[in-house]
């Protein structure tokens, strides 16, 4: 079931014209070439996209979970980054339609953004929610991701646990990092120095371990990554 057309035309037009009205040429120039991409930018950072979001959850508040996804089908689907942008705020948003039923809405995400800005936000925001709340209906989808052919769902698999704390699944992380460790591409290099490092503000002595013990297959970016922060925070745990 899709929102009512009206809904999503209402929500379209009125992000168009609040992100034109607020467009800014010179920095959509530099937003761009920032992002290497070709995709293009009305010129509105953060701030103003806030503002937007906040009008959008007053608003435009969906129903259901059919009309949630409509909602925010209808703003990815737009051209400008922006747009996609706040089609993945809209989703953050409204945390109650942050259930397994959304799952393949944020793997496209992550497929058709492609792109860490994009993906990274949904990695963290959308997946490990998910992952922490409903782990027997979505890990095992996320453990295929983790040998996928696209390096995009490869990366969203090993920094999806970024953030969960004491709530890690750390057989997990060291599993995927393992997995991932041969690979040559910059962005599971940095994705797995990242899962680490983030990890050991939870246990820095099982990231120390695992660094040791893998330091010949670890990638140089890998292991200084990983390794960032983690002298002072064994120090710590220790007093």
């Amino acid at each position: 079931m899709s929102p009512p057309q009206n809904a999503s035309v209402g929500l379209t037009v009125y992000v168009q014209e609040e992100l034109a009205a607020r467009a800014n040429p010179e920095k959509a120039e530099g937003m761009q070439a920032y992002m290497k991409t070709d995709m293009p930018f009305y010129g509105v950072q953060k701030p103003g996209r806030v503002e937007i979001m906040r009008q959008l959850k007053k608003n435009f508040a969906p129903s259901d979970r059919d009309e949630y996804e409509g909602l925010v089908v209808a703003l990815w689907e737009l051209d400008h980054r922006e747009e996609k942008y706040l089609a993945q705020g809209f989703a953050t948003t409204f945390e109650r339609f942050i259930v397994p039923e959304s799952l393949p809405l944020y793997r496209r995400f992550i497929v058709e953004g492609a792109w860490w800005d994009f993906v990274d936000e949904a990695a963290i925001h959308m997946i490990r929610p998910l992952v922490l709340d409903y782990p027997h209906e979505v890990w095992p989808v996320v453990d295929g991701w983790i040998d996928d052919d696209d390096m995009w769902l490869r990366r969203t698999a090993i920094i999806c646990q970024v953030g969960a704390k004491e709530r890690t699944d750390a057989d997990r992380v060291f599993s995927y990092c393992t997995k991932r460790m041969h690979e040559t591409e910059f962005f599971i290099r940095k994705a797995i120095g990242w899962a680490l490092r983030e990890y050991a503000k939870t246990d820095p002595n099982a990231v120390a371990d695992f660094v040791a013990e893998h330091r010949v297959q670890l990638s140089g970016l890998s292991y200084r990554e990983a390794t960032k922060h983690i002298g002072r925070l064994i120090k710590e745990s220790s007093n």
